[in-house]
């Protein structure tokens, strides 16, 4: 999974600190998903940042198959 948070904030030249502040989660959790350090985002988390960028989950969030795992 890929997520575009970072390239969105930088397109609409938005900081991680008004996301914040804007949508109360806290910049510890928004900047771990900036660096993709996060692996396990909850699903509130994702609709209250779709809903203040004004954007699908498909578009925050993409699925890339891991094409490197056996499947058999």
């Amino acid at each position: 999974m890929n997520n575009n948070f970072s390239f969105i904030l930088a397109k609409r030249l938005i900081s991680v600190s008004e996301v914040a502040n804007a949508t109360g989660l806290s910049r510890t959790t928004l900047t771990n998903i900036y660096y993709r350090r996060s692996k396990n985002v909850s699903f509130s988390t994702l609709k209250i940042l779709c809903d203040y960028l004004d954007i699908s989950l498909s578009e925050l969030i993409e699925y890339v198959p891991n094409r490197d795992k056996d499947i058999s």
